[in-house]
Parts: C-alpha cells; sequence; structure tokens
C-alpha cells in the first residue's frame, strides 16, 4: 500500500499542475499565433492553423481564445512585450554595434508580425485601436532606448531627429526585408547611418 501511495505521488510531482498546463498552452498559442502571422500573415492565420501549429486541439485553443479576434488582441499585446523585452534586452559595445541592434529589432520575425498585426488592424476594428495604442508604446520606448543606446544628447539642435530618423530608416528597411532580404545592401546601409548617427551625435 506505502509503495503504491509512493507511486502515485511521484506520479502527481511529475505532471505540472493544470494551472501551469493551462498557462503553457496560452503562452504556446500566442507564441504560434505570432509565427504565423510573420510566415502567412493575417489571412492565413486561423484559429485552427495557429492551434495546430502549437500542437494543440482546436477546442483548446477556442477555451483560451474563444474568437479569432481575442487571440490576436493578445497576440499584440504579446508581440508588443516581446519587442519592450528585446530592446531592454539589447547590450551594444559602442555605437556601431547599437545601431546594427536596433536595425535586427526592425528586420527579425517579431517586427515582421507586428507588420502584419498592422495591415490586419486598418481592416479589423476590433484590432485597431489596441494596435495603435501599443504600438505606440513600444515606438516611445525604442526611441528612449535608442536615445540611451547612442549616448544622445536629445537637448543639442537635431539630434531628436537623427535618432528618430535612424529608428524610420530601421522600419523600412523591415519593410523591404518582408519582399526580399538583402543582407549585403542592408550592411551598406547600416554602415552609412553608423557614419551618419557619429557626424550628427558628436
Amino acid at each position: 500500500m506505502g509503495v503504491v501511495t509512493s507511486r502515485a505521488a511521484t506520479s502527481r510531482a511529475a505532471t505540472p499542475p493544470k494551472q501551469d498546463r493551462s498557462r503553457a498552452t496560452r503562452q504556446r498559442l500566442l507564441e504560434s499565433a505570432v509565427a504565423c502571422l510573420a510566415e502567412r500573415g493575417w489571412s492565413g492565420s486561423t484559429v485552427s492553423v495557429v492551434a495546430e501549429h502549437a500542437g494543440v486541439s482546436r477546442g483548446a485553443a477556442q477555451h483560451h481564445f474563444p474568437t479569432r479576434e481575442d487571440l490576436f488582441t493578445a497576440a499584440v499585446e504579446y508581440v508588443a512585450e516581446e519587442r519592450s523585452t528585446a530592446l531592454r534586452a539589447i547590450t551594444p559595445a559602442g555605437r556601431a554595434e547599437a545601431v546594427a541592434a536596433l536595425v535586427d529589432l526592425y528586420t527579425g520575425p517579431l517586427f515582421r508580425a507586428a507588420l502584419h498585426l498592422w495591415v490586419a488592424a486598418s481592416n479589423e476594428p476590433q484590432l485597431g485601436g489596441r494596435v495603435a495604442e501599443l504600438e505606440g508604446r513600444v515606438g516611445r520606448e525604442a526611441h528612449r532606448m535608442a536615445v540611451e543606446l547612442l549616448g544622445a544628447d536629445e537637448s543639442r539642435p537635431g539630434v531628436r531627429e537623427t535618432v528618430q530618423g535612424l529608428l524610420d530608416m530601421a522600419r523600412g528597411l523591415g519593410l523591404a526585408t518582408l519582399l526580399k532580404d538583402d543582407g549585403a545592401r542592408r550592411e551598406r546601409v547600416v554602415a552609412q547611418w553608423t557614419r551618419m548617427v557619429d557626424e550628427a551625435l558628436g
């Protein structure tokens, strides 16, 4: 009897609590929603597609997110938080690395997913307000972090515009990457912007 009890206790200990499993499933669904958006765009990212990508049933997906709008509204928040986390994780050595790291944020899968969310938000009223709100927050944080990483003094004329121009350029490269990932061209553009930033910031 003692052995059976011990085995049962071991089995319970090896099985994650229901609440933890539920959180893990939700996390997988959000990660899959982002991946599907980056790979398939809005029209190809249905709840069924996301559930299959996450390795869960459609019913399990709908338990967490009853509608497609629920899923992708949560994905908007997830993408915004992940982009903010990525910004805070940048630890470059010098301005050249800082510029390259900022550009990388706008040419990776998280930014591609954000682009698809922007497009979807323009046609989906349920997403529009939330996307605009969170994108504004991420944009402000990106600017603040860029100022810090570049050692920029925005009290000097033209410095704020230089930082914003760098971020706008990075977004443009992110858009271009959707059509063609031209790494060699991007390197040349980033090198030129690094020289311009150095000259402008002193």
